[in-house]
């Protein structure tokens, strides 16, 4: 039978691949530490979980919500904004919640594109600022994210060559997975970028709240004018813990805003209620619990970093997210990163991301998340110590 159209166009998920190897050591009974999806291994703050338990007990939240999120959930995310970057925004035209931001992006994607719309996207990037663009039957065009080059010289060159003219341009920094971070004066660029090529921009601010080292991130809407040029996608994953609660905004220009709330409205009956309260007390609540989560992550990182380097692996200390992008020791690069991945999983018991699964310019690079104590992290540079004899 021949294959879907759409599942066709996807390729196969690399990532799989070394799942399958991890499952299948855990199985076999080894001791496998796994430094590979970026899933938070930190609990939810307990007056946020305290909030969801309470609202959950009242059957009013129990019937379906609004597809865009609760009045008060999109003020208190307008008040987020103001309160932290300056930023002005009405709940009603330029706030939506999504279900995550993977889902948010997706459907923002298939709700602003037509098939053939050109967007440009960076390579290497999180697989779904590609696929969203390849589900929707965009025109997906690479844009070279390394060490390297200049990425604006890079960008302005792909706009040019692309025809038909791009519509559409994703960005999302702090970077996963390279962990590239950003200053204002870049957003201003790209500000004048989108308006010179009259193309739509979604900033993923997922890392908002993961930097490091006085490196305070800035907000793509902070810069004047962004609003009238795209929007930016906040997610409580990282701030607050809540993976898998699956709650998200998109907030910025109200015409795409608008075109995402169609399209959800056809889609879903927005996140369950609960939860959305439950957001509200995070927004509104004890900000404290950000700079604590933050600080856990950073412990983590230096452990990992200063441990890879005094192995003799070249890795420099990421200012933002919860990942470490390191380049591959030199002696075993040839190999590649998906056989370098699957090296590590049987020599060292350890599972990393390959960099290819993150497009062809993250070949080179493994990408560490941190999601293990430190003591697991110590543990992890133990095997990688015997890998490197």
């Amino acid at each position: 039978m021949e294959e879907f159209y759409r599942i066709k166009r996807l390729p196969p998920y690399v990532f799989a691949i070394v799942n399958d190897l991890k499952t299948k050591a855990r199985a076999r009974g080894e001791d496998v530490i796994d430094l590979g999806m970026g899933n938070p291994d930190l609990g939810t703050p307990r007056h946020i979980v305290a909030k969801l338990v309470e609202a959950a007990q009242n059957p009013r939240n129990h019937r379906y919500s609004a597809s865009r999120g609760i009045t008060r959930l999109r003020v208190a995310i307008t008040r987020w904004y103001r309160d932290r970057y300056g930023v002005e925004l009405d709940p009603e035209s330029e706030a939506i919640a999504t279900i995550g931001a993977k889902e948010g992006l997706a459907h923002l994607a298939l709700a602003v594109l037509q098939p053939g719309d050109g967007a440009l996207v960076p390579n290497p990037t999180y697989p779904i600022h590609a696929y969203s663009v390849v589900i929707a039957d965009g025109d997906l065009r690479s844009v070279p994210l390394t060490p390297d080059g200049d990425f604006f010289a890079r960008l302005e060159e792909t706009a040019k060559l692309a025809w038909p003219k791009a519509k559409l341009l994703i960005l999302s920094f702090p970077h996963n997975p390279t962990t590239m971070c950003v200053d204002h004066a870049f957003f201003e660029k790209v500000v004048a970028f989108a308006r010179e090529h009259r193309l739509m921009v979604v900033h993923d601010f997922a890392y908002a709240d993961l930097s490091f080292d006085g490196y305070r991130p800035p907000s793509f809407l902070e810069v004047p004018g962004a609003k009238e040029v795209g929007v930016e996608l906040f997610s409580m994953t990282k701030s607050y813990n809540m993976a898998g609660w699956r709650l998200a905004f998109c907030c910025g220009n109200a015409r795409m805003v608008h075109a995402l709330a169609r399209i959800k409205s056809y889609l879903d009956y927005g996140v369950f209620q609960p939860i959305q309260i439950a957001g509200i007390v995070a927004l509104e609540g004890d900000q404290s619990v950000v700079g604590a989560i933050n600080e856990v992550y950073r412990k983590r990182r230096d452990v990992l970093v200063d441990g890879l380097n005094k192995l003799g692996w070249s890795v420099p200390k990421p200012k933002g997210t919860m990942f470490v992008w390191a380049p591959i020791p030199e002696a075993l690069r040839a190999m590649g990163s998906l056989e370098f991945a699957k090296l590590l999983i049987q020599e060292a018991g350890v599972a990393v991301s390959p960099g290819i699964g993150f497009g062809e310019y993250g070949e080179g690079f493994v990408r560490f998340a941190l999601v293990e104590n430190e003591q697991r992290i110590k543990q992890a540079l133990r095997g990688l110590k015997q890998l490197a004899h």
